[in-house]
């Protein structure tokens, strides 16, 4: 497919995170953009307010005429169901429909391509090392599975020659990709509704791993069974952070590559795992001959990604952090940096469980992690792309955490249950509309302060 032949994209699900980021590269590239989404979101009002058209039913009668014509493209996420009928016009008729991992890997494959993959990492990984490209002058563009707060934008730069992807191993969409430069940040057990179990995740990774050609141009997180440069904290590792410690809320810490030892870097975001995804970030940025300088440089402005222990408020009596995670390993990540950082403090967490698949799979697992919170809510189980299934739902996770301050609570009683409590840190976990949830908490946690 010859993209500079396509006048119109139209997009079936263009306010989700990555298909919004394709939606505004197109945009920036003069295409005729427009498409349906199931419902409003910030998002969804951002690009509206950028010039395209958006509208929330399942209508025909709302694709606009002028994108009937040939050389129209459309774009499906894999969150619509077969049975939408906007999608079955396209198909009975032929027109050129792509996912979104499929349009990723023509645009990536002419250009010099970084592609981040794991199943824990890969946004604030991509994110930092798409910053550290834009700010050290590389001809960038990069599509991530985030806001960053420095750009305000999941669509980073505007360059021609180089590209910084997700590479997402969700229906083995990475596959699609065409990189120079990866890494893999994790391999744990996910989306098992498409894979089964581990084994064939981990079978994926390796065939991911494999269209890399020269090792050398390879990253992997220490201890991932794969050949390529490994990347650690504390410990030993071609690419290693030692001498750490915390400075007026910054981590700083040395950095031993294969060739120097970068010192006294200095990074705001919290956690070991940020901690990783920057070395893993300037690992990538090294092996592509970006300057030391303006790495470490980079790494000291990056400001974060929104809903990545993002902070609402941070205030010497209350503090809320808003945060994405929705994978166990992903909550012990978030339950170890509020640890380290509010050691003595009382911890509200508010907790969407994502997919009635994810829930079922790693009960026991997210069970274990919630339990570390010393109070937690549970809001009803967000379905996304999924059919309910029987006896899968909040109280049977809530049966196996092991905590006595635990509750369940609707979304419309969520606020002044929150205000009940005499936390002093709050932190919202999860993956689904619970982030249409922040504003309105925010601004009632501040009448509180």
């Amino acid at each position: 497919m010859n993209l500079n032949q396509i006048h119109n994209v139209y997009f079936i699900g263009i306010g989700g995170i990555g298909m919004s980021a394709l939606a505004r590269h197109f945009k920036t590239l003069g295409k005729n953009v427009c498409g349906y989404d199931k419902t409003p979101t910030t998002l969804t009002s951002e690009l509206t307010e950028s010039g395209i058209a958006i509208h929330f039913e399942d209508d025909i009668s709302q694709i606009p005429t002028d994108f009937y014509a040939e050389n129209t493209l459309v774009i499906v996420t894999p969150a619509v169901p077969k049975t939408h009928s906007e999608w079955n016009y396209f198909l009975e008729r032929d027109y050129q429909i792509k996912k979104r991992a499929e349009v990723l890997g023509i645009i990536t494959k002419d250009t010099f391509c970084f592609a981040v993959a794991g199943t824990h990492g890969k946004t604030t990984t991509s994110s930092i090392l798409a910053h550290i490209l834009y700010e050290t002058g590389a001809d960038v563009t990069s599509f991530l599975g985030g806001i960053v707060e420095n750009y305000n934008s999941n669509l980073v730069g505007n360059g021609k020659t180089v590209t910084v992807v997700e590479a997402d191993e969700f229906d083995r969409s990475f596959l699609h990709l065409h990189p120079n430069i990866a890494c893999i940040t994790s391999m744990d057990a996910d989306h098992l509704d498409i894979y089964g179990d581990k084994a064939h995740i981990e079978a994926s990774f390796v065939e991911f791993a494999d269209k890399i050609e020269e090792k050398s141009n390879l990253f992997i997180a220490k201890g991932l069974p794969l050949e390529g440069l490994t990347v650690a904290v504390n410990e030993a590792a071609d690419y290693k952070a030692i001498n750490i410690r915390i400075e007026n809320s910054n981590y700083v810490f040395d950095v031993q590559t294969p060739s120097e030892t970068i010192q006294n870097i200095q990074f705001g975001l919290p956690g070991k795992h940020n901690l990783m995804n920057a070395i893993m970030a300037l690992a990538m940025a090294k092996r592509f001959g970006s300057p030391t300088e303006g790495i470490v440089k980079a790494l000291l402005s990056f400001r974060g990604v929104k809903r990545r222990f993002s902070y609402q408020i941070k205030t010497e009596n209350l503090v809320y952090i808003d945060d994405y995670a929705h994978h166990p390993t992903e909550i012990n990540a978030v339950h170890q940096a509020v640890s380290e950082l509010y050691p003595n403090q009382k911890v509200l967490a508010i907790f969407q469980p994502h997919l009635f698949s994810r829930t079922r799979d790693f009960a026991d697992d997210f069970a274990k992690s919630l339990s570390a919170f010393e109070q937690v809510i549970l809001l009803d189980i967000y379905p996304a792309r999924e059919l309910p299934m029987e006896g899968i739902n909040s109280e049977f996770l809530m049966g196996k955490m092991t905590n006595p301050n635990k509750k369940i609570v609707s979304k419309e009683n969520l606020i002044s249950e929150i205000l009940k409590s005499d936390a002093t840190v709050f932190v919202t976990i999860g993956a689904g509309d619970i982030g249409e949830l922040v504003e309105p908490i925010k601004e009632a946690l501040y009448e509180k302060i």
